[in-house]
């Protein structure tokens, strides 16, 4: 075996971050991955960024996620259960929150309820991180405003890679141009705002970027597999369904101006100016 790898042990893992390791390394491994951890060369470490959120009530699903995302060069905070995660998440700073659903206290869906009202975590992304399969949870977490849904067991490269593709996604460069209007919908890119009537309306990361992609082709009918991968990156197990919820949760928001967004049928959505509100 190659010295240079960074080989951890069950001391490295509860020395590192203070957490109970009931199995071997090899056991863990073999319980929670469908494929063999890709060890980071001690050479290649990367400086500690932004700061991730894991919230799980199982402490090795916990050591393992906080190891990569610490080798892949976040910085991983830990909680165990929805009230210790809402403690550490409302004094703001976290990226992205990776967060189970199945939790001691509370659901997951509480947790993600809580954090989206509080100012603090408006810019937070979610990946929720979960054994529960069925596509009415994965509906109704994306519906919550959830980025992202991964299912257990997990290969932990794929949880660093959707994890960068969602930061990725959140930062990316926009052209600061005058504010648009449609009919009562104000957006203020530059200020990075939406306002309806001159009332602020709060989006998702996620749901303000599917709201410029509409502005920006308003009149012109965008198929949903175009949606998806210009908004969600088309990542693996994404489904059409996603752009769906999404597309109602945006309309729900936008109130009476939400009716803009026509559904064409059995092809995707545009925006009708034409259709907004006259009160």
């Amino acid at each position: 075996m190659n010295s240079g790898l960074c080989l951890a042990s069950q001391a490295d893992f509860r020395s590192r971050w203070n957490l109970p390791l009931p199995r071997c390394v090899q056991e863990v491994i073999d319980a929670l991955v469908m494929q063999p951890i890709t060890y980071v060369p001690m050479q290649q470490s990367l400086p500690v960024t932004d700061r991730i959120l894991i919230v799980d009530d199982e402490p090795d699903i916990l050591a393992l996620a906080s190891y990569h995302m610490s080798a892949a060069g976040y910085q991983p905070i830990t909680a165990l259960s929805g009230t210790e995660a809402i403690e550490k998440a409302k004094p703001g700073g976290i990226a992205l929150i990776i967060l189970d659903l199945m939790l001691p206290d509370m659901s997951g869906f509480d947790v993600m309820t809580a954090l989206r009202s509080e100012p603090s975590c408006s810019n937070s992304a979610f990946l929720m991180l979960t054994a529960l399969r069925e596509d009415s949870d994965r509906i109704k977490g994306l519906s919550l405003g959830a980025d992202d849904y991964l299912t257990k067991p997990f290969n932990p490269d794929e949880l660093v890679l959707r994890v960068a593709a969602i930061l990725r996604r959140a930062r990316a460069p926009r052209i600061p141009t005058e504010a648009d209007t449609i009919g009562p919908i104000v957006v203020d890119r530059p200020g990075h705002r939406v306002s309806v009537r001159g009332m602020d309306v709060g989006l998702t990361p996620t749901e303000y970027r599917l709201l410029l992609l509409m502005v920006d082709s308003r009149g012109l009918a965008q198929r949903r597999e175009h949606l998806l991968q210009a908004v969600w990156g088309a990542e693996p197990d994404m489904q059409t369904r996603t752009v769906d919820v999404h597309i109602q949760r945006l309309r729900t928001k936008l109130g009476a101006a939400g009716r803009m967004i026509e559904t064409v049928r059995g092809y995707g959505y545009r925006l009708s100016p034409e259709n907004a509100p006259t009160a």
